[in-house]
């Protein structure tokens, strides 16, 4: 049996789309429809069944990819191993979210990059869960770090960390608000502050007020800024309450430049999730830089 063919049909069963699947393997799509019906053809029974989007496996189609797969992801590793071992460095493509790329994930890579035989060159690209997901399945991307856990079995997921979310202000608004412990008991302490924001619709500010007081938040965003980095400088300022990572204002709460206003019993989390295309670890460079992101953010905290 050709193994072009049988690449492909993996592939496709992965993608669950003849149109992904042919931009992932750098084909058309007749070229990619033409294999499958090629392949069905010498097997005689029917792989997928087409639908308005995409295509559904049938069982037979299930239990070839399940015996395929694994050996074609063998195949390429082998031959990514050999070729690493013959030429320069290979270039790892990582996506993900700015903020949390930039303070974590970078530093950590950085270590895995250079000339020592198993390194990797670096190119990094931001943007939002969807974006990068997308941007994954379409082969721009070797590995990337979202908040969006996908579907599908052509993109696969491990959580990587927990992010907690730390309700936060400049010591100046401390008058505003009042004394007492815990400085905010409910959402109606804030309800005249301003608030600092990465974007109109609020989206940590409402789902921390959703987690935390069972409300949503009556102020409107008084400063909006796409960048959690520019947020904190602008709380650190006095600009308005902020909702932060922990792992991003933590040093501006140890040195007093911020205070937390709220400690709850149990803090909102969000989760990231370390994303590669199934079947891609087999590729050394990408499989040092999962393995070492995962190992690494054991001691995050």
């Amino acid at each position: 049996m050709d193994l072009a063919l049988l690449r492909t049909f993996v592939t496709v069963h992965r993608a669950g789309s003849f149109t992904r699947a042919a931009a992932l393997l750098g084909l058309s799509q007749p070229a990619v429809t033409s294999q499958i019906r090629t392949l069905e053809r010498q097997l005689g029974r029917p792989l997928f069944l087409r639908q308005a989007r995409g295509v559904t496996p049938t069982t037979i189609g299930d239990e070839l990819a399940h015996k395929a797969a694994p050996h074609l992801d063998a195949l390429v590793e082998i031959t990514e191993s050999g070729l690493d071992e013959q030429s320069s460095l290979r270039t790892l493509h990582l996506a993900g979210p700015p903020e949390f790329t930039a303070e974590r994930a970078l530093p950590a890579l950085v270590e895995l990059t250079g000339e020592d035989g198993q390194g990797f060159a670096l190119r990094v690209s931001f943007g939002n869960a969807d974006e990068t997901l997308e941007g994954l399945a379409a082969g721009h991307h070797d590995l990337a770090i979202s908040t969006a856990r996908p579907r599908g079995s052509l993109l696969t997921a491990t959580p990587l960390c927990d992010e907690e979310h730390v309700l936060v202000a400049a010591p100046r608004w401390l008058e505003e608000i009042g004394p007492g412990e815990p400085r905010v008991k409910d959402a109606s302490a804030l309800e005249n502050l301003p608030v600092v924001e990465v974007h109109e619709s609020l989206p940590f500010v409402s789902r921390y007020w959703a987690s935390v007081f069972d409300c949503r938040p009556a102020a409107a965003g008084t400063v909006v800024v796409p960048d959690l980095r520019a947020v904190l400088t602008c709380a650190v300022v006095g600009a308005g309450v902020a909702v932060l990572p922990r792992y991003l204002c933590a040093s501006a709460l140890e040195r007093g430049d911020l205070v937390a206003l709220h400690d709850p019993a149990i803090p909102p989390l969000r989760t990231y999730f370390l994303v590669v295309r199934t079947g891609t670890l087999a590729m050394p460079h990408i499989a040092r830089a999962y393995e070492g992101l995962l190992h690494t953010a054991a001691d995050w905290s």
